[in-house]
């Protein structure tokens, strides 16, 4: 194995997001299957849509998943069905979800500008590098490119997709679009995203989890 692949995989492994992306589009298919079964009853398919996700929950913390992140995820369904029987519309259960990728389109676009990208955000958490990566021009220059895959190819594109279908009230294309468009475009935007990022890096650069001594004021433009 090369060691631009073993770069590559290790960015895979830490934005990879595939069991939490997946458990999150399941609430949503149980809300369509129960407002059909149902005869179109928002109740029905909100209450679907809660205990789906609350046993996921269950399930997920009995294996030691993160209480906190089950929680929240648990919160969002919720939230997600009481606008739902709020408006009486049953396509505003995803609503929650289209204004969530609005806003992280925005932040996203917003880091890169600001030169604090979001991803080498991410990556140095998990990595525990924290914030040492922006002494590296490099990484912050490719952290700044890798990023805009996030911004268009993920968040921007749902807003696309996830917007046409609310507004023309298409609730079981929203229900396909909100699976498809979870652990699989998450899985192509890491990818696509390492790409760029490790195109970016000049070569013989020691990659994501190795960050040269540089200047603290030395940092490039996007």
């Amino acid at each position: 194995m090369t060691d631009e692949s073993v770069r590559r995989e290790s960015l895979a492994q830490v934005l990879g997001g595939r069991q939490g992306a997946i458990d999150a589009s399941i609430p949503p298919v149980a809300f369509v299957v129960g407002w059909l079964v149902s005869g179109r009853s928002i109740g029905w398919g909100a209450g679907a849509a809660i205990a789906v996700a609350a046993a996921l929950a269950v399930f997920r913390i009995t294996r030691g998943g993160k209480a906190r992140a089950v929680v929240v995820s648990v919160a969002a369904v919720a939230v997600a069905a009481l606008i739902a029987l709020h408006t009486g519309r049953a396509e505003d259960f995803f609503l929650l979800q289209l204004l969530s990728n609005v806003a992280s389109a925005l932040a996203w676009a917003a880091s890169i500008v600001v030169r604090w990208p979001l991803l080498g955000v991410v990556v140095g958490l998990v990595t525990g590098q924290k914030t040492r990566w922006r002494r590296d021009p490099a990484l912050l220059r490719a952290y700044s490119r890798a990023s805009w895959v996030w911004v268009f190819g993920q968040y921007t594109l749902r807003v696309l997709v996830y917007g046409a279908l609310w507004w023309s009230g298409q609730v079981v294309a929203l229900g396909v679009a909100r699976t498809v468009l979870s652990w699989p475009l998450v899985a192509l935007t890491v990818a696509v995203s390492g790409w760029v990022l490790f195109r970016t890096l000049p070569a013989g650069h020691p990659g994501l989890r190795a960050v040269p001594d540089a200047p603290p004021g030395d940092v490039p433009k996007a």
